[in-house]
């Protein structure tokens, strides 16, 4: 597969790479992990924190849960809609108790970790603590999360890598797949 380069990010659009997009990750860790705060377990926001929360699973080595959210359903995922939180959360092991860290990618409107947060106290008696961690926080977010990495002054839209899936079909997959041969 052929590394297309990045459009130049500015104001308005920040272009995010995988490598970019993994050492974000990390940083995310780096500052959860500075903040000195021991947690029990982490929960992930599907879809957009499913892969900052496997990471933190994997690297605290604790148990990870998934809750499915989703409102970026408009016009390829790029207008906001009616937010929809999944009823029950996804645990391998036991339930979700505990000091919980709440991992998503960015915090954009604020809408979705703010309404999560309300989901998990009224419905998750057994959790004592919540915060939340993201990679991006936007100016124009109505909830600040606990941790983030970056904080954007400009709320850019930002393209991140996994997106060229959500307009990909498998007849692409595997036509590129050819092209690369």
């Amino acid at each position: 597969m052929k590394n297309t380069p990045l459009p130049v990010s500015d104001d308005k659009h920040l272009w995010v790479g995988w490598d970019d997009y993994h050492r974000s990750i990390e940083g995310l860790v780096r500052v959860v992990h500075e903040s000195g705060w021991k947690f029990d377990q982490v929960l992930c926001l599907a879809r957009g924190g499913l892969r900052p929360g496997d990471v933190f699973s994997r690297i605290f080595d604790l148990p990870l849960a998934i809750l499915s959210t989703s409102s970026y359903r408009a016009e390829a995922g790029t207008v906001q809609g009616a937010l929809n939180i999944a009823k029950h959360v996804t645990v391998t092991k036991g339930s979700l108790e505990g000091r919980v860290l709440l991992v998503d990618d960015l915090a954009d409107s604020g809408v979705t970790l703010s309404k999560v947060q309300r989901h998990l106290q009224a419905n998750f008696p057994m959790v004592t603590e919540v915060r939340s961690a993201v990679i991006w926080c936007k100016a124009c977010s109505t909830f600040k999360p606990d941790y983030y990495l970056e904080y954007l002054p400009t709320n850019p839209w930002i393209h991140q890598p996994f997106e060229e899936y959500d307009s990909m079909r498998p007849e692409q997959v595997i036509a590129r797949l050819k092209d690369g041969d």
